[in-house]
């Protein structure tokens, strides 16, 4: 048993090993330690994951027009944040997106603030977790992008100058190529580098005041843990708001 390893780790390996390796066999990946195939991310992952479906369960079942609740409030306030924000971002209909920006926003903020919990730690701490998120983002503005536009999503790749003269616009068009594209490509990994290096950052320098004082300081810097886990949800979910913004332009 690695020392790191979590409590509900340990017992998730203790008595779930044999369809993590199932479901890795079905992908032909091996565990490093077949006896222990389940790492702290993972099972931080699937609780959030449970969590956020029991909340969801919970406000689903108290939703009110006449009298909403406290958990129908915030959501209803997230609702509203999300949609401001499409709407500044300049996305046309930006409600149709609000579903996915609003998931990414919730799940993220619930990952970053799980840390703050002393038996548990933030998955987002892990780089694989930030890189799915990103990947998936990748391919949902693509796809909208597609969706809104058809085939001449393709254009933006090429850059929005052109001239009257069409040989001039051909050698743009094929000079801005490789620039678009790799201006593309390269968003999921700037999204995995900065939430997970923030996030890994804010986690090591809690863990360590932790193990040197008591009280005082603690509290400080998992105030700063929370600021700095608000603040990366909201810079992914921005980020995400402008990526897609930007793929379904019609102007563009």
């Amino acid at each position: 048993m690695e020392e790191h390893e979590l409590g509900l780790t340990a017992l998730f390996n203790n008595y779930l090993a044999g369809p993590a390796n199932a479901i890795l066999g079905l992908f032909n990946v091996t565990a490093k330690d077949p006896t222990r195939p389940w790492e702290d991310w993972i099972v931080m992952e699937i609780l959030v994951a449970v969590l956020l479906m029991a909340v969801v369960a919970v406000l689903k079942a108290g939703l009110s027009a006449d009298k909403p609740g406290a958990l129908q409030h915030i959501f209803e306030g997230i609702y509203g944040f999300i949609s401001t924000t499409a709407e500044e971002a300049g996305i046309h209909h930006g409600h149709q997106y609000v579903p996915y920006i609003g998931t990414i926003f919730i799940f993220i903020v619930s990952m970053n603030m799980l840390g703050i919990i002393p038996a548990f730690e933030s998955p987002t701490m892990a780089p694989w977790v930030p890189a799915g998120l990103a990947v998936v983002t990748f391919f949902y503005f693509n796809v909208m992008g597609f969706r809104a536009n058809g085939i001449g999503y393709l254009a933006q790749f090429v850059g929005p100058v052109r001239f009257p003269n069409r040989i001039a616009t051909v050698a743009v068009c094929v000079f801005m190529l490789p620039i678009e594209t790799m201006s593309v490509l390269i968003r999921p990994l700037s999204l995995t580098v900065r939430l997970y290096g923030n996030m890994f950052a804010g986690e090591q320098v809690t863990q360590v005041f932790l193990s040197l004082t008591k009280l005082v300081i603690p509290v400080i810097f998992m105030g700063l843990h929370i600021f700095v886990g608000l603040v990366q949800a909201y810079v992914f979910t921005l980020l995400t708001t402008i990526y897609v913004a930007i793929a379904t332009s019609h102007e563009h």
